[in-house]
């Protein structure tokens, strides 16, 4: 092996050259600017140090530097090979930078960065002694201690050395082909500093970040650049910056779209890997210094977001209030599956009625709206409102670019199927709202017990698919029965006795049977009692809590020390939810005296007509409630087959199809698995996103702009104003004076006193103990017949909800007064200590 190669030669490889070595000479080969010089090669350094080799490890297990340090400086270099050094610097005619370059340097996985020394302004009759100390530093301890750490043998590694024409430069610094914070790929980023850019490596300036994305700078942000390295005669030293650079940007647009340029042409050079590359600019024009892959980047995050798929009007309500979480994969898959089956009769073909928007749920309110205006059925709209929220005063609901009659074509037959299928599930409703709890308990004892991948695979297609798609339609059938019976009784009850009357009339669906989104709390009760076992309150509430979509999240009853918590929790629950019903109980009755007595004779009918919407609600709370209970089915599924296959929680981050490829052998899913974990956390670290989407929306851009709205976002710009009042759905009656406490999720459910006011994004049966603690319950999110409404009215709690900024507009410990009969909250005494709750 030579001694000494040109910086562009051929050979000079990684076991030759090292990392960096090799890097400059593949970059110069071709055609980037890189300041000319030469490699001091890996056969030189182990020709140097043969004869002390043993005892350069002995020193270093036994952690002695400065024996090492010594060692390299009482041997003297071969005059042979020190006379070639100095040719070669002589031929280059200017001072050169002295680098290391680590056979196990720069690797993608791995770098060596910084572990090495460098010499800089170094000239001739030097060189042979900056080259014994850059070979030295191979054994300092910051490199000892990194080569351990990453399990790289000692006695493997050499290291050759970079001679290069020291650039004088007036501006340097690093540049990275992509942001090595967010992971985005197309983005470059570039730091910048005055003079050489040691200066910066020490820690003394802060530089310039200029990003350039699609040919343009999109943000530059001026460092503290109070000190440059600048070069000497005999060296280089830190100087003040100049008054006349103080304060101003290193690089100008031009040139930092240039230098980026550079970059992106480094970046293809290596098969598209994103580069972190070291320049420096002289008189105007640009070095490249070296340059290796980033290291320890985030994946490319993939993009979760139906919005782009055209002008549509989406809802966070309704459904996305009981699944709040930012989805993973498989969760999307099941959801998916079970809106197939639950809610396929409301599709228009051609159109998603539910996406996935940034990992959360939404429905296409668009699809409701224009089968709605293609039947001229616009005054039934109301009862759209009443089960996804309110839509503002105002805002124009683009419709799907289909005609009326395209539309009339299509529903009709669908309507048909519809009736057809509903009255044949309905038969057999109460038969699986008897048998579903032990079926499921079934399953998962099934699940548990399968021995192999493969038969974890057939279960899913013989048991546990069939099991999940026939509650999916037990829900659509309990949804439907009745027609429009949950809405049109609430509205005419109200015209004939006013609000608070007819919400006291409507309660008592859990007199007649457990309402399920009471179950959790009237459960706590029977056991602070001693009427039921905690295994039975396990089996029979397990399953219900406030992530119950979300397969990757364990439900409650996995948790043994859950049922202690409850209890723990529960203080003067037991009292305090009797004490409620029973005062409902008495309104209720009340109620309806008033009733008989404005109009006689028709008392009977109309009890008639509320049992039947009780029973409406409680089979639409029950069947949701089994519904839960079969996605905890799907979550053991998903446990089992990470355990079978070897491969835990990374098959939640697979969607369907590839987990059941995996279970048969077919492992290309896992590909996916890191770009989707980072695709996850990066949507799980935004807020909430709007109760309302228009349009084409990015999250990321969104929660990054200060004065983002959390009712409404609308991509066509202008759109409503913010309103500067929180009004929203009557949910319960009554009125109440307190403090405002504003929780983010129910795991904050602790800072909630009682006699308080409960103010929140949504809430859905995981929130259900807090009620009772809860004066009143106003909600961003939420319809009359959404849970915050249905719970508060059966505890004759007022509650206001689907406000849409109640959590922008009100702050912890402000004095507000709910009047939940006009659905109004007011601002009565600002918490002036009080910082804005970050819900959006």
């Amino acid at each position: 092996m030579k001694a000494v190669l040109p910086l562009g030669d051929a050979a000079a490889d990684l076991a030759t050259v090292g990392g960096k070595g090799a890097s400059l000479a593949r970059l110069i080969r071709a055609g980037l600017p890189v300041p000319g010089g030469f490699h001091i090669t890996t056969g030189a350094y182990r020709a140097f140090v043969a004869g002390f080799q043993e005892e350069i490890l002995r020193a270093a297990a036994e952690g002695a530097p400065q024996r090492i340090a010594a060692l390299f400086e009482a041997h003297d270099m071969p005059a042979g090979l020190a006379a070639e050094i100095r040719r070669a610097c002589e031929e280059l005619g200017v001072p050169v930078a002295v680098r290391s370059s680590a056979t196990a340097e720069d690797l993608p996985d791995m770098s060596f960065a910084g572990q090495q020394d460098t010499y800089l302004n170094v000239r001739g009759e030097d060189l042979p002694a900056a080259v014994k100390r850059c070979w030295a530093s191979l054994w300092n301890p910051r490199a000892v201690a990194y080569r351990d750490r990453n399990g790289v043998p000692h006695d493997d590694v050499a290291l050759a050395v970079v001679v290069q024409e020291l650039v004088d430069a007036d501006a340097a610094g690093v540049m990275f082909t992509a942001n090595p914070v967010s992971g985005a790929r197309d983005e470059i980023v570039v730091n910048a500093s005055w003079g050489l850019g040691e200066a910066v490596v020490g820690g003394q300036v802060t530089p310039d970040t200029v990003v350039v994305s699609g040919g343009a700078v999109t943000d530059t942000r001026l460092g503290d650049k109070a000190v440059m390295t600048v070069r000497t005669a005999t060296g280089t030293e830190e100087r003040p910056v100049p008054s006349e650079l103080r304060g101003r940007a290193v690089l100008d647009p031009a040139e930092a779209v240039e230098l980026a340029g550079l970059g992106a042409r480094v970046q293809a050079l290596y098969g598209g890997t994103p580069m972190d590359v070291e320049w420096a600019r002289h008189d105007g024009r640009f070095a490249i210094l070296q340059a290796r892959p980033i290291t320890g980047l985030r994946p490319r995050p993939e993009e979760w977001n139906d919005s782009l798929r055209g002008d549509y009007l989406w809802t966070g309500g309704n459904l996305g209030e009981a699944i709040p979480d930012v989805m993973t994969p498989l969760t999307w898959s099941f959801v998916r599956l079970f809106i197939h089956e639950a809610m396929s009769a409301s599709a228009l073909p051609g159109f998603d009625l539910v996406g996935n928007i940034g990992g959360r749920f939404y429905m296409n309110l668009s699809v409701t709206y224009s089968i709605a205006r293609a039947l001229g059925m616009q005054s039934r709209l109301g009862a759209v409102e009443q089960l996804f929220g309110k839509i503002p005063p105002g805002l124009d609901v683009p419709m799907v670019p289909i005609s009326r009659w395209g539309i009339i074509r299509q529903v009709l037959p669908m309507a048909v199927r519809l009736r057809r299928r509903v009255r044949e599930n309905l038969k057999g409703m109460r038969a699986f709202l008897a048998t579903s709890r032990r079926r499921c308990e079934e399953l998962r004892a099934r699940i548990a017990a399968t021995g192999s991948a493969a038969e974890l695979a057939d279960l899913w297609a013989r048991e546990i698919e069939p099991h999940v798609v026939t509650s999916s339609r037990m829900l659509e059938a309990a949804g439907r029965q009745g027609g429009a019976t949950l809405v049109y009784t609430r509205d005419k009850l109200r015209r004939m006795m006013g609000e608070v009357d007819a919400e006291s009339m409507l309660t008592g669906v859990n007199a007649d049977g457990e309402l399920a989104s009471l179950g959790p709390i009237m459960g706590l009760t029977r056991l602070a009692r001693g009427e039921i076992t905690r295994d039975e309150f396990a089996r029979t509430y397990g399953h219900r809590g406030p992530h119950e979509f979300e397969v990757s999240m364990p439900r409650p009853g996995e948790d043994p020390g859950w049922i202690d918590a409850q209890l723990a929790g529960l203080r003067d629950l037991r009292s305090g939810t009797e004490a409620l019903l029973a005062r409902q109980a008495k309104a209720r009755e009340e109620a309806w005296a008033r009733f008989a007595r404005r109009y006689p004779g028709k008392e009977a009918g109309m009890r008639a007509r509320v049992q039947r919407w009780n029973a409406v609600v409680r089979d639409r709370e029950s069947t949701r409630s089994e519904n839960m209970r079969a996605f905890w089915v799907l979550r053991a599924f998903a446990v089992r087959a990470g355990e079978l296959t070897g491969h835990g929680d990374d098959v939640f981050f697979l969607d369907l199809e590839e987990l059941l490829a995996l279970l048969r052998g077919d492992r290309a899913g896992l590909e996916r698995v890191p770009v989707r974990r980072a695709t996850h956390e990066r949507y799980a670290a935004l807020p909430p996103y709007p109760v309302l989407i228009v349009g084409r929306f990015d999250p990321v851009r969104w929660a990054a702009d200060p004065d983002r709205r959390a009712d409404l976002y609308d991509a066509r710009g202008g759109g409503t104003p913010v309103s500067e009042t929180v009004t929203g759905f009557p949910g319960a009656p009554g009125v109440v004076e307190g403090v405002a406490r504003v929780i983010a999720g129910p795991e904050e459910g602790e800072r909630l006193k009682a006699g308080e006011i409960l103010v929140t994004t949504l809430t859905n049966v995981g929130w259900t103990p807090m009620f009772p603690r809860a004066a009143a319950v106003v909600t961003d999110m939420g319809a009359p017949l959404s849970h915050a409404s249905i719970v508060a009215r059966e505890l004759g709690i007022p509650a206001v909800v689907g406000t849409g900024n109640a959590t922008m507009r009100l702050h912890d410990g402000d004095r507000i007064r709910v009047d939940g009969e006009r659905g109004t909250v007011e601002l009565l005494e600002l918490n002036e200590s009080a910082k804005p709750v970050a819900h959006g």
